[in-house]
């Protein structure tokens, strides 16, 4: 019986379960978009494994890193986490991945995700803050302040090929 199992087996041991886990935690961190793409179950349980890492590493001491080291077993990924990542995550009180299904993958019909840090999206970033701005007040108080200073620098232009 699986009375209060909680996590996903992936259907492997459990060394290889941490091992696998880790390498897909170092892979998210030290990509370049802060993105890999997975089956949907890798990326539920390695956002599970990599929040917690992340919340450690907001609090940058010897024994925060020691922690995470042991966890993900690459320097690299550690330095890079405690980088820039922490850098960027500061602020944010949870709710540091984000996974987006894909569909299914054509050889098994494996439902396929992607899981991505969320500061690091540069398009969502873009649409809230357009969403945010859009207001019809604001356009009109920006139209009105440009034409005054288009008219203000025309002259100065002008000016200019006289002095010489």
């Amino acid at each position: 019986m699986r009375h209060n199992k909680k996590f996903n087996h992936l259907g492997r041991t459990a060394s290889h379960r941490n091992a696998m886990l880790a390498n897909m935690a170092s892979s998210l961190i030290l990509s370049e978009h802060k993105r890999i793409t997975t089956t949907l179950a890798k990326a539920k349980a390695l956002k599970k494994y990599v929040e917690p890492l992340i919340t450690r590493s907001k609090n940058d001491t010897t024994t925060s890193r020691r922690v995470v080291f042991r966890y993900l077993q690459n320097k690299y990924a550690v330095k890079a986490l405690f980088g820039e990542v922490a850098e960027k995550v500061a602020n944010r009180p949870g709710g540091y991945t984000r996974v987006i299904k894909l569909g299914t993958r054509q050889g098994d019909a494996a439902e396929i995700a992607f899981i991505e840090l969320v500061d690091f999206d540069e398009n969502m970033a873009k649409t809230q803050k357009a969403a945010a701005k859009k207001t019809r007040r604001s356009r009109k108080a920006t139209k009105a302040e440009e034409a005054p200073v288009a008219e203000t620098e025309a002259p100065a232009t002008e000016e200019a090929p006289k002095a010489e």
